[in-house]
């Protein structure tokens, strides 16, 4: 297994498919999180913020997206079509990725990483 240092570092393993789907998703996170710290954890890319913000990785047939189980609670409904667990959801390869709920999803756990430090 490889160790991975950097999300750069991990990006470049795969295909220029899955870089440019692992890319957007990276920039949708610093687009809404412009001050989250870039790191690997879990050897995946993470967002770190007050705490771990969002994970995600690619495998085989889907892209893991790992918004703990807050984030996936509040978007329960939208998320219904996908497999997931307690703070997972997969987004499937053959289909388009959702990165527009992506977004919304890393901007309800900016707020909570928000309200957390406020505490």
């Amino acid at each position: 297994m490889t160790e991975y240092t950097t999300i750069d570092e991990y990006i470049a393993t795969f295909s220029p498919e899955i870089q440019t789907i692992l890319m957007n998703i990276r920039n949708i996170i610093k687009e809404v999180v412009p001050e989250a710290t870039e790191k690997i954890s879990y050897q995946m890319p993470t967002f770190y913020l007050n705490g771990n913000l969002v994970h995600f990785a690619a495998f085989k047939k889907h892209i893991g997206f790992y918004p703990t189980p807050s984030g996936i609670e509040a978007f329960q409904k939208e998320l219904a079509g996908y497999k997931g667990a307690k703070g997972s959801i997969q987004f499937p390869l053959n289909q388009p990725i959702p990165y527009d709920l992506i977004r919304r999803i890393v901007l309800y756990r900016l707020d909570e990483s928000q309200n957390k430090k406020k505490k």
